[in-house]
């Protein structure tokens, strides 16, 4: 949902500016460009056999990057040598995807997304969500996640120093 906001914010469709008060309440309700995430998610993992779908999180990615690797590559069923998945790790790092502009979307037109907003790829960060939110609206989020996600046999790891929310 942070991350959203910020990438929300650099759309130069969207002609107004949103602060963070309005932006949480038009996401946990549905009401943002996109739709509700919530639906969105659990439409594709309720799908995730019929269109062979890998679920794969930044939090995950972040805590263990190789083994994600590891377990893309087994999903699609590549077999790389250990020297190739050193390189596809060290390349897939957020410092250098970062730098790299087809990582970073600095190519994009800013009349598609202005990143004089903000950077597409901005901390890298897992947990950051803490700094903007408030312990009002965390509980609200997780009240709402419960409600509408609370059925799925998946995890969302939501700070690396936790256990993963269900």
């Amino acid at each position: 949902m942070v991350s959203y906001y910020h990438f929300y914010k650099m759309n130069p469709k969207l002609k107004y500016e949103i602060n963070w008060e309005t932006f949480i309440n038009l996401f946990i309700s549905g009401r943002v460009f996109i739709g509700s995430w919530f639906d969105h998610v659990r439409g594709w993992y309720t799908h995730k056999e019929d269109f062979n779908i890998l679920f794969l999180t930044y939090e995950e990615m972040k805590k263990d990057l190789r083994s994600a690797v590891l377990k893309i590559c087994k999903f699609v069923d590549i077999n790389l040598d250990e020297k190739a998945i050193d390189t596809v790790v060290q390349r897939s790092t957020f410092k250098n995807m970062k730098d790299d502009p087809l990582s970073n979307y600095s190519f994009v037109p800013k009349d598609l997304l202005d990143q004089s907003k903000g950077n597409f790829l901005r901390k890298g960060i897992v947990g950051d969500w803490k700094n903007i939110m408030t312990v009002a609206q965390s509980e609200m989020f997780d009240k709402v996640f419960k409600e509408k996600m609370g059925d799925l046999p998946t995890t969302f790891l939501w700070d690396l120093d936790e256990e993963t929310a269900s």
